[in-house]
């Protein structure tokens, strides 16, 4: 069940690094002066106690997120596995 988890983990990481399929992402605990160095266009969403929600059109957001000092980044707002079509 472990090696599941982490397999899943280490997809989203993969995801959100290398990849523009996700609108936004979730940067788990930022620095303290994380907000200051997001990139131009990005937006805060959502946050917490220890993450916050961004979102941004512009390209190579997961990079820019790492960079600005989060320690993990995950993907949000992809639609899932299977997406469907729409209905009409």
């Amino acid at each position: 069940m472990g090696a599941v988890v982490a397999g899943w983990f280490t997809i989203l990481v993969l995801i959100t690094t290398f990849s523009d399929a996700a609108p936004g992402a979730i940067a788990i605990f930022p620095g303290h002066d994380f907000i200051e160095h997001l990139p131009e266009g990005a937006s805060i969403f959502d946050f917490g106690k220890y993450w916050i929600g961004i979102r941004s059109n512009q390209p190579g957001l997961g990079l820019a997120l790492y960079n600005a000092g989060a320690v993990l980044v995950l993907p949000a707002g992809l639609p899932g596995c299977l997406p469907l079509a729409a209905p009409g």
